[in-house]
């Protein structure tokens, strides 16, 4: 399966509008189709990503959320996506479950219970269109099983599954459904990520903890490598160029040695047109 650049891309530039029409068939035969392009080599994208971490583990996470006092703030903010977890296009499928990976993650101590189900159901139904493996779907099943037992008690136990699962995960993925798909699923966790942290900062009015949570520029970097090796191939020059653009925006912002509020709001601005595409 070729990764189609042209999704992300599409998500990412922020040119909005109604999809094209689907073209009438002609009535006169057509040409053949030309053969699907050759997977994209990404050891390069592989090895510029050692040493970035594009998804903290969930108990790294919860602790920089103790910290800065956010994590109620940031239960009130994540908004009930209603994805089409059924698509044909598979790299659209994965872009929408890192979204609500990041959900789950970052509420996992924070959500109601029944809330925290759902989102991990959300997250078990994209992973299993993606292919993901029968794995990560029985360690989702345990989780679920383990929040519904709990009640009102300790999800210290839980954070610790989740950290053996994003452990797991993009081995377990790249394995069943192939390398390709998983910066796709990196990139919807980074962007809501991002999103949710930023509007978190503001409504909490905390910018003074933006430079521990929202200064990542060696992310911009790896999504910036990331158009030069599939944007080549995949996208037109005006896409990729725009495309490029936005990041080096975001990676501008996060490389400044202190975050403003005006900073803060121009993260949130940036990906909140990515996510509303989708």
């Amino acid at each position: 399966m070729s990764l189609s650049v042209l999704t992300l891309a599409a998500l990412l530039v922020g040119c909005g509008g109604e999809e094209p029409k689907p073209a009438e068939q002609p009535a006169a035969p057509v040409a053949e189709a030309p053969a699907a392009p050759a997977a994209l080599d990404l050891s390069e994208l592989k090895a510029s990503a050692q040493g970035v971490t594009l998804v903290p583990a969930p108990m790294e996470m919860q602790k920089a959320l103790d910290k800065a006092k956010i994590a109620d703030t940031l239960e009130s903010l994540v908004q009930s996506h209603t994805f089409n977890l059924d698509a044909q296009d598979p790299d659209v499928a994965a872009v929408r479950t890192g979204v609500l990976l990041a959900d789950t993650l970052l509420t996992v101590k924070s959500a109601a219970p029944e809330k925290l189900v759902e989102r991990m159901k959300a997250v078990q139904k994209g992973m299993t269109t993606l292919k993901a493996g029968q794995d990560i779907n029985a360690t989702i099943d345990s989780l679920i099983g383990d929040i519904q037992n709990l009640g009102g008690g300790s999800r210290d136990e839980v954070v610790k599954q989740l950290d053996e699962m994003h452990a797991a995960i993009i081995p377990e993925i790249e394995y069943e459904a192939g390398e390709q798909i998983t910066p796709l699923i990196q990139a919807g966790s980074w962007l809501e990520g991002s999103n949710l942290l930023a509007a978190a900062i503001l409504k909490a009015n905390r910018p003074e903890v933006a430079n521990d949570l929202l200064r990542q520029p060696a992310v911009c970097d790896y999504f910036l490598k990331y158009v030069d090796i599939a944007g080549k191939a995949k996208a037109p020059d005006a896409v990729v160029k725009q495309l490029k653009t936005t990041l080096e925006k975001l990676k501008e912002i996060s490389s400044k040695p202190s975050l403003t509020v005006e900073d803060i709001e121009e993260v949130k601005k940036q990906t909140d047109t990515v996510l509303g595409m989708l």
